[in-house]
């Protein structure tokens, strides 16, 4: 098979570019687009408890941040990357609406391999709801 449109999931660590790395590489042989995308976490569903901070202006400083990040993940990458997405919210929904919209036909993400990634990994929860194919490159703690 060969994909056209690769989507690179990043969270914006240094350990991103070993996933880009990858993609590029694979993109370049498949003469595939490629696209990265960043979900920010969404604060105001994880903390239930009273907080004094505006909510809004946390939420656009976060997503600026993450635009600039990936700019800079995007002129790292050896291969032209046709979009740089950022969302907010669960991230299996953002990453499923941006496959429809984008026509992604393979998603690259990263896993770790440590204790608190076997109990709350993404990776998995991408795993279960993705609708096209996925390459998970193991991200191993030094």
């Amino acid at each position: 098979m060969t994909y056209k449109h690769i989507l690179v999931t990043v969270d914006l660590s240094e350990e991103s570019r070993i996933l880009i790395d990858k993609a590029s590489a694979l993109a370049k042989a498949l003469d595939a687009r490629l696209s990265f995308i960043h979900i920010d976490v969404n604060y105001a569903e994880l903390y239930t408890g009273l907080i004094d901070v505006n909510l809004n202006e946390t939420r656009h400083f976060s997503m600026e941040n993450s635009r600039k990040h990936l700019q800079e993940l995007s002129e790292y990458a050896d291969y032209p990357v046709s979009h740089t997405l950022v969302g907010s919210g669960d991230l299996g929904h953002e990453i499923c609406e941006t496959i429809s919209e984008f026509e992604i036909d393979l998603v690259v993400c990263g896993h770790h391999q440590d204790f608190w990634s076997k109990l709350l990994s993404s990776t998995k929860m991408l795993i279960n709801c993705s609708p096209v194919d996925m390459l998970v490159i193991p991200l191993k703690e030094d």
